[in-house]
């Protein structure tokens, strides 16, 4: 089918965008977009659709490639686990409390931004350090716990996808090679300075973390808090101790150490794979194969720090991580299933049947605004932007490549759109937990957050229509 795509190319993934946004179950939607391809391409015969997709589902393991993404994606996992087990978290709180170098408002904004900036290693762990460090500041200086949750939402996602060293770039990454994209992470490097919601949004709060720029409702909370209640009277703030504040053995002693050394062996280690993988050439070294390394690096090396300081027996880390694997099983699952799909659009030529019909048809300067806000509704409907990038990447992708189009601006108005969405929905988990993070009303802070996102999404639909006119 995918020497002459036709319509019918398409009915895969609308079935699963259409099966997200009515079920908002993004796994689910996405089986069963697989399980149609394949009916379709056996004759519309279910049964043997539904064996050729557990066929092909099992065949993503083949590749090499895409099997390291899916176990980066476990280790990660182990990572994070082992250090918040550790108490590398709050040793870092407690390092930076003892300073006390933060003596107004603007610093304590200035705090959370950076903070979420400088954590980058996955946007939940992110939010919940950043909401953690800054909170009993906001609260000391009278700023609205609802800004708090805005700030470190904003410096999350946009921040995370924005780093090809973390689970957000090896799963990007992960698509971008299965889509058999020539030197994948040069494109993924390239789409970052076209990934104009994400920028846009990282600007924007820093921006606000300096002026304390607050329209509309978040003026309101502002106001309120000044007079000293930190909620409104029928706010109900989401805030867990557990996820908050992970209980620690009594042996652990929290150091900072803990949490910086791991991580910045993981982002040092990067460009050494790179390096060696690509005999001496970074931009042509093995992806997939450098993020697995420097994050099972940087699991050593916390492990290692852990058995030095005799805070935890080997039992006690194996199953720490097998904890914290466990614990991103589901976006393990997503990717596989994203990956699946992607099998499944490029077998029936579904990339260039939308580039024969847009082509002449849907000018660049159209087709990238359209490509971040299909994007956008996807990730505001479902609550994951993951998924989004599952489902949009391998459509834009080989729409561009059929069109002769460069590959960077596509790829970044399908990651930008996803995070756009992403930001403003309210069942999106990095929106659920920047408010437990903040102690705040979920619904306030999506309310408030909204005018923020919905101009950072109009600079970048504009940005994008304005780059496709340069196309």
């Amino acid at each position: 089918m995918s020497a002459d795509p036709s319509w019918i190319s398409l009915l895969p993934p609308l079935v699963a965008i259409v099966l997200a946004i009515v079920t908002r179950q993004v796994y689910l939607s996405l089986a069963g977009g697989i399980w149609l391809g394949w009916s379709i391409m056996n004759g519309w015969n279910p049964l043997v659709g539904m064996a050729a997709s557990i066929d092909a589902l099992v065949d993503v393991f083949v590749d090499p490639g895409e099997t390291k993404v899916l176990l980066f994606t476990l280790v990660i996992g182990a990572l994070i686990a082992t250090i918040e087990s550790s108490g590398g978290v709050q040793g870092f709180i407690r390092w930076l409390e003892a300073r006390d170098r933060v003596q107004t408002g603007r610093g304590a904004r200035l705090l959370a931004v950076i903070t979420g900036v400088v954590i980058f290693i996955e946007s939940n762990i992110t939010v919940l350090v950043a909401g953690s460090v800054a909170r009993p500041l906001f609260d000391r200086y009278k700023i609205s716990r609802e800004k708090l949750a805005y700030l470190i939402d904003s410096t999350s996602a946009p921040i995370c996808i924005l780093i090809p060293l973390n689970a957000w770039g090896a799963y990007n990454l992960g698509i971008l090679s299965g889509l058999g994209v020539e030197d994948a992470l040069t494109v993924f490097v390239e789409s970052i300075f076209l990934n104009f919601y994400a920028l846009a949004a990282v600007g924007l709060a820093f921006v606000v973390a300096w002026t304390g720029w607050s329209p509309g409702p978040m003026a309101k909370a502002e106001e309120r808090t000044r007079d000293g209640r930190m909620l409104w009277p029928d706010a109900t703030p989401m805030i867990d101790a557990s996820v908050l504040s992970p209980e620690l053995d009594p042996d652990v002693t929290p150091r900072a150490a803990n949490m910086i050394v791991p991580i910045a062996v993981m982002v040092l280690s990067m460009p050494v794979g790179l390096w060696i993988t690509g005999d001496g050439v970074l931009s042509e070294g093995d992806g997939s194969t450098s993020v697995l390394w420097a994050v099972l690096l940087g699991l050593l090396a916390a492990w290692i720090l852990l058995r030095s300081q005799k805070a935890a027996t080997v039992d006690d880390l194996v199953r720490t991580g097998l904890k914290g694997a466990g614990g991103l099983v589901p976006l393990a699952v997503i990717l596989w299933l994203s990956l699946g799909i992607k099998d499944v659009a490029s077998a029936m030529g579904t990339g260039p049947f939308v580039a024969q019909v847009t082509a002449g048809v849907l000018p660049p300067v159209a087709f990238l605004p359209l490509v971040f806000l299909v994007a956008a509704g996807i990730a505001f409907s479902t609550g994951t932007s993951w998924g989004t990038f599952g489902i949009m990447l391998p459509i834009a992708v080989p729409a561009a490549e059929t069109l002769g189009l460069p590959l960077a601006p596509f790829v970044a108005a399908s990651l930008s759109g996803g995070i756009f969405g992403d930001h403003c929905s309210p069942i999106s988990d990095t929106t659920i937990i920047s408010s437990m993070a903040a102690a705040t009303d979920h619904i306030d802070h999506v309310r408030t957050q909204l005018p923020y996102a919905l101009i950072g999404g109009g600079i970048a639909t504009l940005a994008f229509a304005a780059v496709g006119a340069t196309l």
